[in-house]
């Protein structure tokens, strides 16, 4: 048995997100189109005698350590589905995925730990066959395996690869605190609720596809979209600050990621991101500054630090 293995894995960005009404399952109907990005999480499993979790880098203080977290649990499951006979392991996770920020790091590190664990115990798996384990660990579990640009349906782990030219050059804006996705979603339905809305199922936005697809970052500006926007600005106002100086600052467009409460800027290269990233560092709305570029590939194996 090899003694550890390493996985890379990128976070994501939604370009669109739409939120169909709530249902009885207490999951939202999404059609999302994903972009996996150019900041990245390394995932190392390492054969142990007894269980632990370290986590170092970005919001290390914020992200659990015992078996809970989703990379362990991600580990625990694939074990039980291969019948590995010894899964204890040691992970360790270096993180540049903000914590809480719409991005979904979490749901990278659990991707990231079961490509790393399939390569530790020497499983013959399909990355078919993690996709489907991913499904069952979270929404976005899947799309952290897969990468690139993808069209999301159901909760968002039904993929469709979307054909994609160029790249797209990004600044990333982390927030001083965080946002509860659960949270998020509730204050969407609240406010849905509040203004007497039918809600009806989310459209497919063929329009950005085709944008993705052509290259053309000035054709991609225009069409992003997140509809869970209203509902991060409603927990953090403050938000709205970072946007406008996100505009201010020369970016073609800029969102919130996800249900953030990162902000993503669209710029038209990456001289154009480095320009915006220096001027949004001196606002003093953020916790952080980052420029990033995407689509990038899903999780990969790399040598282990």
């Amino acid at each position: 048995m090899m003694g550890a293995a390493t996985a890379r894995v990128p976070a994501k960005i939604n370009l669109h997100l739409g939120v169909g009404p709530l249902r009885e399952d207490g999951y939202h109907e999404l059609s999302t189109v994903f972009c996996a990005l150019s900041l990245y999480d390394d995932v190392t499993v390492r054969a142990a005698e007894e269980f632990s979790l370290t986590v170092r880098g970005e919001g290390r203080r914020e992200v659990p350590t015992d078996r809970e977290n989703l990379a362990a649990r991600a580990v625990a499951l694939l074990a039980e589905r291969a019948g590995v006979a010894d899964p204890t392991v040691a992970i360790e996770i270096e993180k540049q995925i903000p914590v809480a920020g719409g991005m979904a790091g979490g749901s990278a590190d659990a991707a990231g730990a079961l490509l790393a664990a399939a390569r530790l115990w020497r499983l013959d798996t399909e990355r078919d066959a993690l996709m489907e384990i991913a499904a069952e660990l979270g929404s976005d579990v899947p799309f952290a395996l897969l990468g690139g640009a993808a069209l999301g349906s159901n909760r968002g782990e039904q993929l469709l690869p979307t054909l994609h030219r160029g790249e797209l050059h990004w600044v990333i804006v982390l927030a001083k605190t965080g946002l509860s996705t659960p949270a998020v979603y509730h204050e969407l339905d609240r406010l849905r609720t509040g203004r007497g809305e039918t809600v009806p199922p989310p459209a497919r936005p063929d329009a950005l596809m085709q944008a993705i697809a052509s290259g053309d970052v000035h054709a991609v500006a225009p069409l992003l979209h997140n509809e869970l926007q209203p509902a991060a600005l409603s927990l953090q106002p403050l938000l709205r600050r970072t946007l406008r100086a996100g505009a201010e600052a020369g970016a073609l467009a800029g969102l919130v990621s996800g249900s953030g409460p990162t902000c993503a800027f669209l710029c038209t290269d990456a001289e154009a991101a480095v320009a915006v990233a220096a001027e949004l560092s001196g606002h003093g709305v953020a916790k952080a500054v980052r420029t990033a570029h995407g689509p990038v590939p899903g999780a990969r194996l790399v040598p282990v630090p």
